[in-house]
């Protein structure tokens, strides 16, 4: 069985890596393209030279668009505390870089501490 050819919007991924950014800007939708057609910040230009020549680079860029040239690349998104590495795959092209890289963990609740309730207080410490 073949493997399937991915396609955003109609075209192939060589397609729009040829596209200049303001013909990718009218496939995406209307909160990316508005980013696009604004220009991109200093930060998130730097952020495309870089990965020209690395393959994995770091970034607190988080509200950029992910564009069909950092297909293939990982990415070090910083959450608030460290850097989480972001692997780019084609079906990302069009989302953010931050919501690859979770802000807030997941509560994970344990046994109560003591004190925490009556019963724990007649508990020995050691």
């Amino acid at each position: 069985m073949a493997k399937k050819q991915f396609l955003f919007r109609g075209k192939t991924l060589e397609e729009l890596k040829s596209m200049s950014l303001k013909e990718f800007a009218l496939l995406l939708k209307s909160r990316e393209r508005r980013k696009l057609n604004r220009g991109l910040t200093i930060e998130e230009k730097k952020l495309l030279k870089k990965l020209e020549t690395s393959n994995d680079v770091k970034t607190h860029c988080r509200e950029m668009v992910i564009l069909p040239l950092m297909v293939d690349k990982t990415i070090r998104v910083h959450n608030g505390k460290e850097f989480v590495p972001v692997k780019i795959t084609p079906e990302m092209i069009g989302h953010r870089l931050g919501e690859f890289s979770m802000t807030r963990k997941r509560v994970i609740h344990h046994a109560p501490g003591i004190g925490a309730t009556k019963s724990s207080a007649a508990l020995s410490v050691r």
